[in-house]
């Protein structure tokens, strides 16, 4: 019961501060405008600027926004324990996230749909525009590398999830044309999808699986292009390469659209199985996990301030600015709806968060399952049992198997041996599949079979992650075309060019070559990740408070956010470069140390821009610059 109840609570707090906080910020702060007219008008192109409804771009927003963040992150930061992170999701989704996200979304509304990097260029100084937009730059090609390899490799451990993720897209293309031509709703045809899709994930689960190391008996990683990773990284860039080029009609909306109501299913039948799981007394928060975790191993880094980074979309991300000012703003049809859109959404993904937690607490706790292949080649999903008792792992000692600060070596089912505990353990693959077999749990106590169940889990998973990456190729071939149009350098204001440059690097980081072979070095850039999007988050914080400034208006509720999301990125980087022992500069991680000093010294310059500016911006608001095509 007491699981229901924390779900109840924290869903109450964020419908309440959409109606009050929300609703103060939009009313008195921003004076939001439903005669205003917006970019997807003044600039209305068919592919970039399209003026949609806010039931449409809410879809997009959300999907975009939320990718693998708010569940690897949650399921990350519950090794200390599931109390500070429900607090940091709950309260930072109300008074950090949701502002950042909808101030974001209004500035780039009343700046012709400019991402904040160029917005920052007015607002701040010239200057502060190309540093904005290089870190613009190095945080996407790590957001598109990772989020690559994060479907990559949920491909290759869920092969039974591919059939349904890939079937979206001619589906979503096929809706696109025809709502497009007939001008008819997108919501029966894009339900009609998602049965489909549900369709698909019974064909996966069951009869058929696009399983790439089964069929050409290549390995997960490997030396040559030859392994399931590089080989589904490189099939993603090339899907990404064609969905940022199209108009967003054709595939970003619709498909968006059903990822939106797929995500809703898939939340209302894991909160009906929560509801279901904690009245019966099967699932236990506070009996199967710790509220604050005391046996934290040395390896692991302190919870202050890494808290404040392993959550980054759950509570508060860098990247959200990057859709509200380079996607949605330029298809919110009325200023009305940026409420809706930018702080509703990012509510929303708090509640997602929410979720996630007591999925890889109270749902890890109702028992672990195991993987493995039968002679067939099928796959199936086997209770776990604890050598010690003989009996199925569950509750508290469930929990402990994925998260335990003890380093033990277990023996599974088919006779191999695993490590598990420690900071070092946690890693994506493992995260992602708490999540997964937790949420799976949930699913299993409203009847739906535990290998259905997991199958519905790992397609949510794999959909969010590949909207994520396609709309940051989108949002990369801006910020490209942007530092084009600034160095005047012409051939990278095509949208083609941008689009390829932005893939070639993401795709040179992701194939970066590790202890398991290619592939397996890009996600050596993962503690980069956390750092860099919640750095990136307080400078857009900065650019919002000019905005505020220069129009007059108050500023409190926006300059406490940025300065706590100033100070615990860099502060997390600092130690994640220089603490004894486990610095990447003491252990001769010289690429990621040459990442984060680069990264540091761009915030420490823009930061002290913004001081120069600040002694005359005072109610001195720039006008909007002449009108320049980037979607050549």
């Amino acid at each position: 019961m007491d699981t229901l109840i924390v779900a109840v609570l924290s869903f109450a707090g964020f419908i309440v501060a959409y109606y009050t906080y929300g609703r103060w910020i939009a009313n008195k702060i921003f004076g939001l405008e439903d005669q205003a007219v917006p970019p997807s008008r003044e600039l209305q192109d068919g592919i970039d600027y399209v003026p949609t409804k806010r039931g449409v771009v809410f879809g997009h927003h959300f999907t975009s926004i939320a990718g693998t963040g708010p569940i690897v992150g949650p399921a990350i930061a519950v090794f200390w324990g599931w109390l500070p992170a429900l607090l940091w999701v709950v309260l930072g989704s109300i008074f950090i996230g949701a502002v950042h996200d909808f101030g974001a979304l209004v500035v780039s509304l009343r700046n012709r749909g400019q991402t904040l990097g160029e917005v920052a260029g007015r607002m701040i100084t010239p200057r502060a525009k190309m540093l904005f937009l290089l870190i613009l730059l190095l945080s996407l090609t790590v957001v598109l590398a990772i989020f690559g390899l994060v479907i990559a490799v949920i491909f290759a451990l869920y092969p039974e999830s591919v059939l349904s993720v890939l079937i979206e897209i001619p589906l979503a293309i096929a809706i696109g044309f025809w709502i497009h031509r007939a001008g008819k709703s997108l919501l029966i045809p894009s339900l009609i999808a998602l049965g489909v899709m549900y369709a698909a994930m019974y064909v996966g689960a069951y009869h058929f699986q696009i399983d790439l190391g089964a069929w050409f008996k290549i390995p997960l990683f490997g030396d040559t292009l030859a392994s399931v990773v590089v080989v589904w990284t490189l099939v993603l860039f090339v899907y990404c390469f064609i969905a940022s080029v199209l108009p967003v009609w054709i595939l970003l909306q619709p498909r968006d659209y059903i990822n939106s109501h797929e995500l809703i299913v898939a939340l209302l039948l894991l909160v009906v199985g929560l509801a279901f799981a904690g009245i019966t007394g099967h699932a236990d928060l506070i009996g199967s996990t710790p509220a604050i975790a005391s046996d934290i191993p040395p390896d692991a880094p302190p919870i202050m301030p890494f808290l404040f980074i392993t959550i980054a979309c759950g509570a508060i991300s860098g990247f959200h600015c990057l859709v509200s000012s380079g996607t949605s703003s330029k298809q919110v049809q009325s200023e009305g709806d940026a409420q809706y859109i930018g702080y509703g959404a990012m509510l929303l993904e708090g509640g997602l968060a929410t979720i996630v937690i007591l999925s890889c607490c109270a749902g890890i706790g109702m028992g672990l399952f195991t993987r493995i292949n039968t002679d067939e080649g099928s796959y199936f999903y086997q209770e776990t049992v604890s050598r010690e008792t003989g009996q199925h792992i569950r509750g508290r000692e469930a929990w402990m198997m994925r998260y335990s600060s003890r380093i033990e070596m277990i023996e599974n089912p088919d006779g191999t041996i695993r490590k598990v505990g420690g900071w070092a353990n946690h890693g994506l693959g493992q995260k992602v599949g708490a999540f997964i077999d937790g949420g799976g749990n949930f699913l299993t106590s409203v009847g739906i079979p535990l290998k259905m169940s997991i199958v519905i889990m790992a397609v949510l998973v794999a959909s969010f992650a590949a909207t994520t990456l396609d709309s940051a190729t989108r949002l990369q071939r801006y910020v490209i075309q942007e530092i084009g149009l600034s160095l005047q350098v012409q051939l990278l204001g095509n949208r083609y060019i941008a689009t390829a440059v932005a893939l070639i690097l993401g795709g040179i980081v992701a194939l970066l070559p590790g202890p398991k072979g290619l592939g397996s070095g890009g996600l050596i850039l993962w503690p980069l990740f956390g750092a860099t999007n919640q750095l990136l988050a307080g400078l857009a914080f900065m650019v919002i408070v000019f905005y505020l400034i220069r129009r007059n208006k108050p500023i409190w509720f926006a300059v406490v956010p940025m300065i706590l999301m100033i100070i615990m990125p860099a502060w997390a980087m600092m130690w994640n470069m220089f603490a004894p022992d486990t610095g990447w500069y003491f252990t001769g991680n010289y690429l990621l140390l040459g990442v984060g000093i680069s990264i540091q010294a761009l915030q420490i310059w823009m930061i002290i821009e913004g001081l120069i500016a600040l002694q005359t911006a005072r109610g001195n608001y720039p006008e909007l610059p002449p009108i320049v095509d980037l979607a050549r």
